[in-house]
């Protein structure tokens, strides 16, 4: 049994960058190479303009809702990054960004968020789970799947991405509890946004902070600087390294900030002030990365330039997805309810296909 002490996250969050994008002396984590610092970048850009993008789809009426991660793409893009590619990802409902930075198509992520009765993706090929609007729920799934893996001999390594806000929910505590105790290879990695939609953090928990919630349950923690991206990579790699080398459950507390509101049905400004969310905007990852990069001569405008086509190939693609109605098929109302259909059922089934063909004769 590990000792309390060796459980205990630092004191502050792990950085390896400051506000301004320069080096913070003294940090014992490696620092990310060149080739993965460019390629978290570009999955920083990616993310800013999806966020972008789909916010617009919202406002046109083309998508239901969405949940922006604005501000917080350095967990994204470090949740994608470090997994490997036998790894799975399950993510919730905020976390579209690492989704696709994770290779599932744009148009079927937002299958879901257009009012869709699926994922929109197939779970299997690329080893992401569906969103989950449900708090906390994926948590049990990611332990279950990483569980297994274990018992089958294989080095899968789950990671469970929730917000501040999961941890409240009975779910996680089940998860973490169940994870150490069967040394699951999961990493559980909480965006502590500072918001569980109106209710402050101040409000949730009275723990040092979220990480130390690992300690009740022997679960390893770090905390870590949620808008600076060699540190979550470099954390996140650590966590996904001890959980596959079979020292159990990690968890990963992320200090970040949710720069929009909850979702477009939401009105951030009745619980928060603008001068509250001020301070958070010198502290965009997105910028911070960009400076360092540049600072290194490592972003040529050349490369830059490539990245923000990209970017925009994704968005157009987004745009042009989601903007092209389906025809629906009303039998799907009754195709996926029970394997086998109950009577009421079929005689529902029945029912409206005698409508659908009266009305079309």
């Amino acid at each position: 049994m590990a000792d309390a002490q060796d459980l205990l996250p630092s004191e502050q969050p792990v950085r390896l960058l400051d506000e301004t994008g320069s080096p913070v002396a003294g940090a014992d984590l490696p620092f990310p190479g060149k080739d993965r610092l460019l390629a978290a970048y570009a999955s920083l850009v990616i993310g800013r303009r999806v966020n972008d993008q789909a916010s617009a789809l919202v406002r046109q009426g083309r998508l239901a809702v969405y949940p922006s991660s604005h501000g917080q793409e350095a967990c994204q893009t470090g949740a994608a990054l470090a997994l490997a590619e036998g790894d799975w990802l399950f993510p919730t409902y905020r976390d579209t960004a690492a989704v696709i930075a994770r290779g599932v198509d744009p148009v079927e992520v937002l299958t879901l968020l257009k009012g869709d009765w699926h994922a929109g993706y197939d779970p299997y090929a690329h080893r992401v789970a569906p969103q989950a609007t449900p708090l906390a729920t994926q948590l049990l799934h990611a332990v279950g799947v990483a569980h297994a893996a274990r018992l089958r001999g294989e080095d899968t390594v789950a990671m469970a991405l929730c917000g501040d806000g999961a941890t409240s929910e009975g779910d996680f505590h089940e998860a973490l509890n169940f994870a150490a105790v069967f040394r699951a290879p999961v990493v559980f990695f909480v965006q502590n946004n500072e918001y569980a939609i109106s209710v402050p953090l101040a409000r949730q928990s009275a723990a040092p902070s979220l990480a130390h919630k690992g300690v009740g349950y022997g679960v390893n923690a770090e905390r870590v600087d949620g808008n600076d991206t060699p540190a979550v990579l470099a954390v996140l790699d650590r966590a996904v390294a001890a959980a596959r080398a079979g020292e159990g459950p990690q968890l990963v507390e992320a200090h970040t900030y949710r720069m929009q509101a909850h979702t477009n049905a939401d009105d951030a400004s009745r619980y928060r002030s603008a001068e509250e969310v001020d301070p958070w905007v010198a502290r965009d990852p997105l910028l911070r990365m960009e400076a360092y990069l540049k600072r290194k001569r490592l972003l040529t405008k050349a490369r830059r330039a490539e990245i923000t086509d990209r970017a925009e190939a994704v968005a157009t693609a987004m745009r042009e997805g989601v903007s092209r109605d389906a025809e629906p098929d009303p039998s799907e109302l009754f195709a996926h309810v029970f394997s086998t259909p109950t009577p009421q059922l079929r005689e529902q089934a029945a029912f409206l296909a005698d409508e659908i063909s009266r009305e079309g004769s």
